[in-house]
């Protein structure tokens, strides 16, 4: 069933890696988020590339009783584990970023790779060009996105009043909820 015939709560596009170098903790931050999110209602929404697919993240969900749906490209299999996960597979990344874009009302980032930061960046771009601002919170969990918050004090804040209307940083979990579930709310 697609997310958008069955609307519960806010559709989350969530941002998450577990591959390359970095911090041991991605799995269970993703597991965490997935659950805690699911609990109230959030419908999760990941954007799958490059054999990079969140399954902590959308087991935890799914577990919860929540509702996932996946954008992926041609290379994603989901393992039998996720046997009935709503999966479109659109060939472009233009084209998939576009997708999120289209059905995530805000952006949410868990520490993790490069990869899952660009796509990050590229779903909020193609969201601004089709005139759609999602709002956007990153979890800071040992200062993962500690440059994008400097940045956005330095260089945003001067010149873009309001800017903590679209770009917020959490630094737990439950947090990072209030924060997307607030800024969702109040567009």
């Amino acid at each position: 069933m697609s997310m958008e015939a069955s609307k519960t709560g806010p559709i989350l596009a969530i941002f998450a890696s577990s591959k390359g170098p970095g911090d041991a903790e991605r799995a269970s931050l993703m597991s965490q988020a997935g659950s805690y999110f699911a609990k109230r209602g959030a419908q999760i929404l990941c954007l799958a590339e490059n054999g990079n697919l969140p399954i902590p993240l959308i087991t935890a969900a799914r577990a919860a009783g929540g509702t996932v749906q996946i954008v992926a490209d041609s290379t994603i299999v989901l393992p039998p584990a996720l046997n009935g996960v709503d999966m479109q597979v659109i060939d472009d990344q233009a084209a998939r970023f576009a997708r999120v874009s289209e059905l995530a009302a805000g952006l949410v980032a868990l520490p993790g790779s490069l990869a899952s930061a660009t796509e990050m960046f590229g779903v909020w771009s193609a969201g601004k060009l089709a005139g759609r601002n999602r709002p956007v919170v990153m979890l800071n969990r040992h200062k993962a996105f500690e440059v994008m918050r400097g940045y956005a004090l330095d260089v945003l804040s001067p010149g873009l009043p309001g800017y903590d209307k679209a770009i917020q940083f959490a630094d737990t979990v439950e947090d990072l909820w209030s924060r997307i579930s607030r800024m969702v709310e109040a567009r």
